[in-house]
């Protein structure tokens, strides 16, 4: 494991400060180790925070056939109420991070869930479907903040030996959000309407913006910086030309263009002939995002103990083998073959995410950055180009698109297999 990274190398070049200086009788305040009180207050605050940013993100997708039907939006277009988000917000990770660099990791990351609720809570009172868009672009554009700094702000101030585990958790309750958002607005559409389950769901991302707030400790290894894009944007080209982060930020567009699109579709697949499933049903299959919060922990520990590079092309393969059970016609494979792919989904990304994170020894606020920014852009693009292979071929359009991303990301995780290790860490 690395050793312990400095303040300064968690950000961007352009915004590296003076060495910290400490009057010589104080030591360093300690990162956080696991089992202490300050690393089950970060990781529970920083699960709920997950949570909640997944949960309003992705709740809902299992609704875009409602909005088919109310609005007379193709499948392609009501794929919107998520691309719109995840376009913005992959927008926004870059200046978001840039922010937190400049005012704080925990003050951006406040108001990132605080704002995004409460255009949540506007979106239930949208006039129409322009408008509906609309606000969850601009709710996209809030909550980056908290995604845009989580990754820094755990590698700043979690031990190196915990940082697997403690990432892994974080992940986690990405997943625990994004299953129990999806079956919220299902449940509460089948029995009330989407206007309540858009409302509840934005009632309960205030209420846990408090958690948030009342239970994240400050940080304590972060300096302000001053932003020079400049120097940004010689970072950028820094983490470009390294010979693994390129192949990582691709990985990351493919793992998540493929899961959003899986799943945006799925809801059009089983909600008609020979399936008929109601909404309440579709969003129980959303319950398979349970397998991801075990995947997420576990493929941490494994790499934590095996390496990334050994573990990463595994989850992968995962995911190609759940798709391929995907195409079959009876619910009995199907079902199986979507929590394989969840599960590989996010072992892979817990993987490659915390691997970005021990590839740098500096500026990694911005590599970081790069890869979320990569990878919401996936879900959005090629969660809007899987609409239109629904609509040319069906599920097996979307299969066929899905497999040769997975084929692509195979690859580039196997190309990483043979990367030489960084003198100060093992991969």
């Amino acid at each position: 494991m690395p050793s312990a990274p400095s303040a300064q190398t968690c950000a961007y070049p352009a915004l590296s400060p003076a060495p910290l200086q400490r009057p010589p009788q104080h030591a360093p305040a300690a990162r956080h180790v696991a089992g202490s009180v300050a690393y089950r207050r970060t990781s529970a605050a920083m699960f709920v925070g997950g949570f909640t940013t997944f949960a309003m993100l992705y709740g809902l997708q299992p609704l875009m056939p409602v909005f088919s039907a109310e609005f007379g939006a193709s499948p392609a277009a009501a794929s919107g109420v998520v691309s719109a988000a995840t376009g913005t917000m992959a927008a926004m990770l870059i200046p978001a991070s840039l922010l937190a660099d400049r005012y704080g990791r925990k003050p951006l990351m406040n108001a990132s869930l605080f704002a995004g609720a409460i255009l949540m809570l506007a979106a239930a009172f949208a006039h129409d479907f322009s408008q509906l868009v609309g606000l969850r672009a601009l709710m996209g554009v809030a909550l980056a903040g908290l995604p845009a700094v989580a990754m820094a702000y755990l590698s700043e101030e979690i031990d190196p030996k915990s940082l697997g585990r403690s990432m892994g958790l974080y992940i986690a309750g990405n997943a625990l959000g994004g299953m129990s958002g999806r079956l919220i607005a299902s449940l509460l559409a089948d029995w009330l309407s989407w206007r309540w389950a858009v409302g509840a769901l934005g009632g309960f991302g205030l209420v846990a913006a408090l958690l948030f707030w009342h239970s994240l400790p400050a940080s304590q290894h972060f300096r302000a910086r001053r932003v020079r894009l400049s120097t940004l944007s010689s970072g950028v080209k820094t983490h470009f030309a390294d010979a693994g982060l390129p192949w990582l930020f691709l990985i990351g567009f493919v793992l998540m263009g493929c899961m959003v699109s899986l799943y945006n579709y799925l809801g059009y697949r089983l909600g008609s002939a020979p399936f008929s499933l109601s909404h309440s049903a579709q969003g129980a299959v959303f319950g398979l995002y349970v397998v991801g919060m075990a995947a997420s922990a576990w493929a941490g520990r494994l790499a934590d103990r095996y390496g990334r590079r050994h573990v990463l092309w595994w989850m992968v393969a995962n995911m190609a083998a759940g798709l391929a059970l995907t195409v079959a016609p009876t619910l009995w494979v199907i079902v199986p073959g979507i929590a394989l792919f969840t599960f590989g989904f996010f072992g892979a990304h817990s993987v490659a995410s915390s691997w970005v994170g021990r590839r740098v020894t500096e500026h990694r606020a911005l590599a970081t950055a790069l890869y979320l920014t990569a990878y919401y852009l996936g879900s959005s693009g090629l969660g809007t180009v899987s609409g239109l292979m629904w609509d040319a071929g069906g599920w097996s359009g979307v299969a066929a698109l899905l497999g040769a991303g997975l084929a692509v990301c195979l690859a580039a995780a196997l190309k990483l297999r043979t990367l030489e290790p960084l003198p100060h860490t093992q991969p």
